[in-house]
């Protein structure tokens, strides 16, 4: 069916009167086993529940963040975990920290892999050696059947050479905390990839409204990217998961339709890309 098609249907699916009394969001990206949040995790969570996210993916960067994302979805049923080594650990890590990811990556509870990816920004890895490292961790996410969770800062044409390398024409995965124009949004959605945004999209002088205005809405995922890219109005604090609906509502203002809707349409879109369980959402 075409994709026009099918997200038309889906609209009518999702605006029934036994639907339209919900209004569920999903955290695609959080980082809740931080230590920024060992004070008051569970309540963070709890604020989460009550702020109506009816789920959150916990991301990794590394091995020992890795595991504890697993330990913390294994405590909660609403918590699910992406394994991985971003690029700015990617110096350190060695041939033992890929196998434990690819170990830890059959977890039942590990919905993707990531986040994954280059970062020329910080230089704290040299290219090469991140290149490496995340060639490793999408073949790995091949073998396994799971998406990726794309993190690209200041690398966005690397990245695609290495897909492009890799002959992957049909991209698994998010490219997270969107941050290019949208010529660059046009050749990550031809290869099949979803596109989510953080705080970044609510700040006053953020260029990315224009942008998240023309990306397709099948295609958008919400995300916080706590306890960083905190979101108007509550830029200052710490973020945390609660705060998806300030992405929501932004969105929701560029888009020109109810936050409700919103919600709703990246809820189904994150349950199908990471093949959340059944019955997660109302």
């Amino acid at each position: 069916m075409p994709v026009l098609a099918s997200f038309f249907i889906l609209q009518r699916i999702m605006s029934s009167s036994e639907i339209e009394t919900h209004n569920v969001l999903i955290d695609t990206h959080a980082h809740l086993q931080l230590e920024h949040f060992d004070a008051d995790r569970e309540q963070v969570i709890q604020r989460a529940g009550e702020a109506g996210v009816a789920a959150i993916i916990c991301v990794s960067t590394e091995v020992a963040s890795s595991r504890q994302a697993i330990a913390l979805a294994e405590k909660h049923a609403n918590i699910f975990a992406a394994v991985g080594i971003h690029p700015n650990d990617a110096g350190p890590a060695g041939d033992n920290d890929f196998l434990e990811i690819a170990e830890l990556a059959r977890h039942p509870k590990v919905v993707a892999i990531g986040e994954i990816g280059l970062d020329y920004y910080w230089k704290q890895v040299d290219p090469a050696t991140q290149a490496r490292a995340f060639v490793k961790q999408l073949e790995l996410a091949q073998k396994l059947d799971k998406p990726v969770i794309i993190h690209n800062r200041e690398a966005g044409e690397d990245i695609l050479k290495i897909l492009q390398g890799l002959a992957i024409t049909q991209l698994r995965g998010v490219f997270h905390c969107f941050s290019e124009d949208m010529a660059y949004a046009e050749r990550v959605l031809a290869l099949g990839s979803h596109v989510s945004f953080t705080g970044n999209l609510t700040y006053k002088k953020s260029v990315l409204p224009a942008v998240a205005a023309d990306i397709p809405m099948e295609k958008l995922l919400l995300e916080t990217d706590c306890p960083f890219m905190t979101p108007m109005p509550h830029r200052g604090k710490r973020n945390e998961p609660a705060y998806t609906a300030a992405i929501a509502e932004k969105l929701a203002a560029l888009k020109n339709i109810p936050a409700s809707d919103v919600s709703r349409l990246t809820s189904l879109n994150a349950t199908r890309l990471f093949a959340l369980p059944d019955g997660l959402l109302p």
